[in-house]
């Protein structure tokens, strides 16, 4: 492989500018020729993996949080260079779904152990969602967590050192005087509608790199998985909480699930909308699925059941 690992050095609770240095060489020692890059501003990662791709580069690889992996996304998609990942960043949502080893006291060595997987890894066409002139590689959504989003980014390091917990508290603070709003959503000419305090919109099966919220979900079936949180307060944002913890969710009627490629949402006042952790706007929003977009290499940790054609059919 000819690849390039963009850093974004803000990512994340700590530095590993040397840790990525040493792993060059290792690339290296098992025939990769690997340059490192490193981010300076929003955007920065987006034209470098564009201009890398431009270049012939057989694979760019996101070494950072979410934030930069959906940038680099947004620089790869629809050219033939193949995205892998090194997680560095605090939610590592992406690397968590394909059960790459992320940070932990007690596993310091998960760099290493991903570049392994990147070495050993094969390369399969998956889907992503559009927003507009924005693409999406894990899921995009409007209400309560976007407007939790739009609280917290971006955020300051000494806060990433904090992990969850600043999230946590400000989706207390938000969900407490969250009303929600009357809204409209139209999944492929089918509408939902009704009061909604949130609407997600998944490409993969997890929700926060914890929750298993689509099991059926599958990166290049070229369809999204929608929920639709209907209530009115925090009531109901406890409500659901209790429900998709206990897995009940789908049995509850002020929660819809459908599957489709193209979804509408409007609502009577506007609510704020997010993409992969990043706040990008406001309702209303239409959001697409673009079928096989995206090339990623894929390690062997990564489940099958993310995927329902086989390697053969990906070429």
């Amino acid at each position: 492989m000819d690849a390039e690992i963009i850093y974004n050095p803000t990512a994340g609770p700590r530095d590993v500018i040397r840790e990525l240095r040493e792993l060059t060489s290792f690339f290296a020692e098992h025939g990769w020729s690997v340059e490192l890059r490193m981010t300076e501003e929003p955007g920065d990662a987006t034209r470098m993996a564009r201009v890398a791709a431009e270049r012939g580069r057989d694979a760019v690889i996101a070494a950072g949080g979410d934030g930069t992996v959906n940038e680099v996304v947004n620089g790869l998609a629809g050219t033939p260079a193949a995205m892998g990942v090194l997680p560095v960043g605090t939610g590592n949502l992406w690397a968590k779904e394909l059960r790459v080893p992320t940070y932990t006291l007690t596993n310091p060595l998960r760099l290493r152990q991903a570049a392994e997987g990147l070495i050993e890894g094969t390369v399969r066409a998956i889907d992503v969602g559009r927003v507009g002139g924005r693409v999406f590689l894990c899921w995009a959504s409007a209400g309560l967590d976007a407007e939790v989003t739009s609280e917290m980014e971006p955020r300051e390091r000494y806060q990433k050192r904090l992990g969850a917990l600043p999230y946590l508290v400000a989706a207390f603070l938000v969900a407490r005087d969250f009303k929600g709003v009357d809204a409209e959503i139209t999944i492929d000419g089918d509408v939902v509608e009704g009061r909604t305090l949130l609407v997600a919109v998944n490409n993969i099966q997890r929700y926060g790199g914890l929750i298993q919220v689509a099991p059926q979900a599958r990166l290049d079936d070229g369809l999204v998985d929608v929920f639709v949180f209907k209530g009115l307060g925090i009531g109901y944002v406890l409500r659901h909480v209790v429900r998709v913890l206990s897995r009940r969710y789908l049995d509850d009627p002020e929660i819809v699930h459908r599957q489709g490629r193209r979804v509408e949402v409007r609502t009577a006042e506007p609510l704020w909308v997010q993409v992969d952790g990043d706040p990008i706007g406001t309702t209303p929003v239409n959001i697409e699925v673009v079928p096989g977009a995206l090339r990623i290499i894929a390690p062997p940790c990564m489940p099958a059941q993310l995927l329902s054609a086989t390697p053969s059919d990906d070429g």
